[in-house]
């Protein structure tokens, strides 16, 4: 399964593919940091959220990437379930380095700043909680991108429209107060809880969220796999 993670890598980096998701998330954050400097965990917070789209998408174009007659090879090959994991193990592997890019990017244009009233966190501490939150983030994207993919959809314009709804519904479920929270992953809710001081039970229930919402995506996705097998 290594060899497949690695070929599906390799065959999105030369293709030039990877190269749209990089700019879009590099506007996106140019764009989120351009008004003011913030605390580390609080920018990183609401970088989780406006990257989620991106890192949805990258996934997308991850796994649409490999032809068609190419997968029903990698299929028999490997067999389904090292198949499908093959794929979500390199869109994650792809959407860690956006993540490294998204930490490292605000202080190189000066949008993050350190401690400067008592009481607030410290930049490694803020630095972790940022990490912490792009990857509750990043599992969900992972999903989202795979159930946008065309190997599901069988269309590209089917997958732009799944792509884009779930994301337009991950930021409004978030919001809304009259609709259950739990149907989306937790982007707004993480962000919210970074303003401030982050409780243990706190951190753990929006972990526990984070994961109970990608496994639920991924086994519809695995299910959907098996489907059009």
């Amino acid at each position: 399964m290594t060899a497949l993670v690695r070929f599906r890598l390799a065959g999105f980096l030369r293709t030039g593919r990877a190269l749209a998701p990089v700019l879009a998330g590099l506007l996106t954050l140019g764009i989120l940091y351009g008004g003011g400097r913030a605390q580390p965990a609080e920018a990183y917070g609401v970088s989780a959220v406006v990257l989620f789209p991106v890192l949805a998408w990258q996934t997308k174009i991850l796994l649409d990437v490999e032809p068609d007659v190419q997968r029903r090879l990698a299929l028999v090959a490997v067999g389904p379930a090292r198949e499908q994991a093959a794929g979500l193990v390199a869109a994650a592997v792809a959407g860690l380095g956006l993540v490294l890019i998204a930490l490292v990017f605000p202080w190189l244009v000066g949008g993050v700043t350190g401690p400067s009233l008592p009481g607030q966190r410290s930049v490694p501490a803020g630095v972790a909680l940022g990490l912490w939150a792009h990857l509750l983030a990043l599992p969900a994207a992972v999903a989202l991108g795979a159930l946008a993919s065309r190997v599901i959809t069988r269309s590209a314009a089917y997958g732009v429209v799944v792509l884009t709804l779930g994301s337009v519904c991950a930021l409004v479920l978030g919001l809304s107060k009259s609709i259950a929270p739990w149907l989306a992953p937790p982007l707004l809710p993480t962000a919210k809880a970074l303003v401030g001081p982050l409780p243990g039970s706190t951190a753990l229930l929006l972990t526990g969220w984070a994961l109970a919402w990608a496994a639920v995506a991924l086994t519809g996705y695995a299910r959907a796999r098996t489907r059009r097998a």
